[in-house]
């Protein structure tokens, strides 16, 4: 490690130089240029576009000015070409929008591109101040008792990366071959993907080891302790880790899925295989539940087989009024509500005869369960509405309290009288 330190304090030197500092003014110059020409352009259109290309052009200007009058160059056209790249990824970016969805475009862009650009960049910076062949030599120390040196680390480093972030799309495209020679269901495949592409990750971690030297039996000490943990630190993890691929392989909860998670309807946004993401709409919550809570505990779910649910509103009405008339108009209120299906019809029905008033109930259908709420507030309010149109009461429970008063027959009550007296 120390003689990584004193490497990098060689590269002071070379920073320090007339020729470098002046190119690398000239690279700051341009930049200040394009966040001045960022603020006065704002939002206009193609604003963007010409910051790019003032950057890029007086950078190449500044390049050929130090060329004609035979000065160092090499640096500044160095961080022109970097420039050049990333802006490049951006187009790039762009043009795959309209090929690939959002999400998938996000991680590629942000996880592999972008991330692996900046790493080139950095190697290509390091080779004009310093040997990269030098600093792969360099020692970390021992680890496992196997000397280990800097190109190693950084070796297996850009391997277990690539794993990580590029085992993704190959893996998923196995499982799509295999799902389309199979006949595998889509939660299937994409258990499938998840299965082929953390035993990739492992398989890649096992033999990077093994290539940067590492020993073997220290590795099987390591796997020892750590299947020793699965049994008493991290065996919640690894349930969850379980149940979560029993879940997609199952199909039982899926994502799109509906569920009621203390009285609340939830929708299932994402399936890990840890734990699950559910967002919660009244108040526009996501909820992080484990997986094996689904394996221990009894959820109701409204989208299982298809997406339709049903409604009800409770309504009274006095007793004066005709029961057929009230539910034709219960049912016809209910069909004029938008969100509201009309094959299933809905349904009144008379529930009861109560203290002061016939009870009744309005059964409508919907396709959506998320909505449920708003749309049986709908139906309410228009209900009340139309009732009101119609002359319909919706009578309330009342208490009449009646005082008695003391008859001159009641012995107590005379007892009680000259006792005042």
């Amino acid at each position: 490690m120390n003689e990584l330190l004193l490497e990098s304090a060689g590269w002071v030197g070379y920073l320090e130089r007339p020729d470098v500092l002046l190119q690398l003014a000239g690279a700051v110059l341009t930049v200040i240029v394009y966040y001045w020409l960022g603020r006065r352009l704002g939002g206009a259109p193609h604003g963007l576009r010409l910051r790019r290309q003032a950057l890029l052009g007086s950078l190449a200007l500044f390049a050929l000015l130090l060329a004609l009058l035979a000065r160092p160059h090499r640096l500044l056209v160095v961080i022109l070409l970097l420039s050049a790249g990333w802006f490049g990824l951006g187009m790039l970016r762009r043009r795959l929008h309209h090929t690939m969805p959002a999400q998938q475009l996000q991680q590629l862009d942000i996880g592999l591109l972008r991330p692996l650009y900046l790493l080139i960049a950095f190697g290509l910076m390091i080779r004009e101040v310093d040997a990269p062949r030098n600093l792969a030599l360099i020692s970390l120390g021992s680890w496992f008792g196997t000397e280990v040196t800097a190109g190693q680390v950084f070796l297996a480093a850009l391997v277990l990366y690539l794993l990580l972030m590029g085992s993704g799309p190959p893996t998923h495209a196995l499982a799509q071959l295999a799902q389309r020679v199979i006949g595998i269901s889509d939660s299937g495949r994409r258990a499938l993907a998840l299965l082929l592409q953390y035993s990739v990750v492992a398989v890649g971690i096992i033999w990077t080891l093994d290539q940067i030297g590492f020993n073997r039996t220290a590795i099987l000490a390591v796997a020892g302790g750590l299947s020793v943990g699965l049994g008493f630190g991290i065996k919640e993890v690894f349930s969850n880790f379980i149940s979560g691929l029993w879940l997609l392989f199952e199909g039982s909860v899926r994502p799109g899925d509906v569920l009621f998670v203390e009285g609340d309807p939830c929708e299932v946004r994402r399936l890990g295989l840890r734990a699950a993401v559910l967002w919660r709409d009244r108040d526009n919550a996501e909820l992080v539940i484990p997986n094996q809570t689904f394996f221990t505990t009894t959820m109701t779910t409204y989208t299982g087989t298809d997406r339709l649910r049903r409604g009800q509103v409770l309504v009274g009405a006095a007793y004066q009024h005709d029961p057929a008339e009230v539910i034709r108009l219960l049912e016809q209120t209910a069909s004029e509500v938008s969100g509201v299906l009309s094959s299933p019809p809905p349904k009144g029905l008379v529930l009861g005869y109560g203290d002061s008033a016939i009870e009744y109930a309005l059964r409508f259908w919907i396709t959506d369960p998320m909505t449920n709420i708003s749309i049986s507030s709908a139906v309410s309010t228009a209900v009340w509405q139309n009732f009101r149109r119609e002359g319909i009461s919706i009578p309330f429970p009342q208490r009449v309290l009646h005082q008695a008063e003391a008859s001159a027959a009641d012995p107590a009550s005379s007892s009680d009288a000259s006792a005042d007296s």
